[in-house]
């Protein structure tokens, strides 16, 4: 077993012949749709037999573009320096920027076609795909001319794109001055979690020092990205890019508004539980932010990458065979590119890869609980691919609420197990991890959804400093986190820091990451109290996520998810745990 991940299911270089067809076969691809959409227009044709032609196409496109796309964003996830690699990402994004407009005029094409239902019945591919054609039919209300998608998708990487890729080179290229020696912003970020307070409030110091060499030129990726976010959404007749979102993501404004009543009722349990570690480590006015992950008991456990692989078998294989060997195959067959390096991104994500049934994972792995847990997230992004990799190619894609449903289920089942098993000061530590986690799904998302929100607004009226984003930062952070930190020990950079915010196409990933906590610890409460029958439930719930919008994917397990009531089960469990770790302490 190696610990950087194998790419040799997709291909094994630059150089691999079946890389350079397949670029060749992408480019021919992309001129046969291009001719196709342009024959469209033309009369007397017949409609069922070119509907069958477009769906044939669109899946070509999807699996082959998917392959190239998911192996260079891969390879420059783990090395942002390697210049081949940007190369040719950019050379595919080009080339990929030239089917928006054949594509629109498609959709629009499948949006028109009055027959739809006929067809439906007679065709069973065209049933399978009846979710997909129905949102095309909504999403074609907001498309604009074909030659303006067309001028948009062109201007993009020059504009959004190439913002969001100077934010990410920015940060992952960064070099941190720390205690004499030069680390990156992972390394530095990690120490947040070292059980020297000396070396955790050095690090927050040299941390917050170094984002002042970018935090300029990282506030023009913002503010140009959100500026572009803004005038798209209203020229595509969106009320706001939160509209957009939730639309996108097939979910109701009701439910959005359902978790966050419940959020803002139960945000004073994870105010207490920081005070009282503040209490414990002892300050005085909250917790200040350097503190905010000092771990805490007795729990010095360190683990290998095959101690880690070990522990999450034993642990999954009581909920599921299925899981437990797919954790097994993962770890086996190089899905995991697991330690810090320069030019490696931050942070920690799983790319799925339906159409060769796998899924690939970047951790930046050093060895404590957390990682560990982090691993089972991740793990969990796998096994969500595992359950909808049957699908056919253009049902494979699932909305960004949902998308941090089954991660969260691991999480929630590894951590019962563990709590379970310990005592003590030990089981004081594993309860204080898991809030930790939940106390920033919770604080910290709701921070960042705050901010995004704001910012969005103030970016309508002009440009928005580096100065002024952290003066937002800070506000939102007070928000969230109430009397729990020491608001003159916050972090203001957290908006430069944090990838989420620089998509052009993806506003708002911030509020998926509560949702799939809190829906995720919700299902897992219906699982203690139902056991193996709910095992069946879930397998739906997560098989339906990529073809039904987000409450009829709930349904499947017998959930409404439009009412507060599910989200204060969710949030109940939390606060016992807050009261738990109160009293073991």
């Amino acid at each position: 077993m190696y610990n950087e991940w194998s790419l040799d299911i997709l291909y094994k270089g630059l150089e691999d012949k079946k890389y350079k067809e397949d670029m060749k076969r992408l480019k021919m691809l992309i001129n046969d749709i291009k001719s196709f959409s342009e024959s469209l227009e033309e009369d007397s044709q017949d409609e069922e037999k070119l509907l069958l032609s477009a769906i044939d196409y669109m899946e070509q496109f999807e699996v082959l573009q998917a392959t190239q796309e998911s192996y260079l964003s891969l390879r420059e996830s783990v090395n942002t320096s390697d210049g081949k690699i940007v190369n040719e990402l950019n050379i595919l994004q080009k080339q990929l920027s030239e089917t928006s407009k054949p594509f629109a005029v498609i959709k629009k094409w499948i949006a028109s076609i009055k027959a739809m239902d006929k067809y439906m019945d007679k065709h069973p591919k065209l049933k399978a795909y009846s979710y997909m054609i129905n949102n095309i039919k909504d999403d074609a209300k907001h498309l604009l001319s074909d030659d303006v998608e067309d001028v948009i998708s062109r201007l993009n990487l020059s504009a959004g794109l190439a913002w969001g890729n100077m934010q990410s080179y920015l940060t992952s290229t960064l070099e941190v001055e720390y205690r004499g020696d030069t680390i990156t912003i992972p390394q530095v970020r990690n120490l947040a979690y070292s059980e020297n307070p000396l070396v955790r409030k050095d690090a927050y110091y040299a941390e917050l020092k170094a984002y002042e060499k970018v935090k300029d030129a990282v506030s023009y990726s913002m503010n140009n990205i959100k500026t572009q976010v803004n005038t798209i959404s209203d020229l595509r007749g969106y009320e706001s890019p939160l509209a957009q979102t939730l639309e996108h993501s097939r979910m109701k404004r009701e439910t959005l508004d359902a978790m966050l009543e419940a959020m803002v009722e139960y945000m004073p349990v994870f105010h207490k539980y920081l005070k009282h570690k503040a209490k414990l480590l002892g300050h005085k006015n909250g917790l200040p932010w350097y503190d905010l992950f000092a771990p805490m008991g007795e729990s010095e456990t360190k683990f290998t990458v095959e101690e880690a692989r070990e522990y999450l078998v034993k642990h999954f294989k009581g909920f599921s065979d299925e899981l437990a060997d797919m954790v097994d195959q993962a770890f086996e067959e190089e899905w995991i590119d697991f330690f810090p390096r320069k030019g490696k991104v931050g942070g920690a994500f799983c790319n799925n890869m339906p159409y060769v049934k796998q899924s690939r994972i970047l951790t930046n792995f050093t060895g404590t609980l957390s990682d560990v847990v982090t691993l089972a997230h991740e793990l969990g992004h796998a096994y969500h691919g595992l359950n909808i990799q049957e699908h056919l190619p253009l049902n494979t894609d699932y909305s960004m609420p949902v998308a941090e449903t089954a991660s969260n289920f691991n999480e929630s089942l590894i951590m019962e197990a563990v709590i379970k098993e310990a005592s003590g000061m030990e089981k004081m530590a594993l309860i204080e991890s898991q809030l930790q986690d939940t106390t920033q799904i919770m604080c910290d998302i709701y921070s960042r959804y705050l901010f995004e929100t704001e910012v969005f607004e103030k970016s309508k009226q002009g440009f928005l400093f580096a100065d002024e984003l952290n003066e937002i930062m800070l506000k939102v952070q007070k928000t969230a986190y109430g009397d729990g930190l020491d608001h003159n020990y916050l972090h203001p950079y957290m908006w430069v820091v944090k990838p989420h915010y620089y998509s052009e196409e993806l506003s708002f990933y911030n509020f998926p990451y509560a949702f799939g906590g809190l829906f995720a610890r919700g299902l897992f409460e219906k699982y203690k109290k139902e056991g193996e029958e709910f095992i069946p439930k879930y397998k739906a719930l997560l098989n339906a996520t990529t073809v039904s919008a987000v409450e009829e994917c709930a349904r499947e397990a017998e959930i409404n998810l439009e009412e507060p009531e599910f989200w204060k089960t969710s949030l109940k469990a939390f606060e016992s745990l807050v009261d738990e770790f109160i009293k073991l302490s």
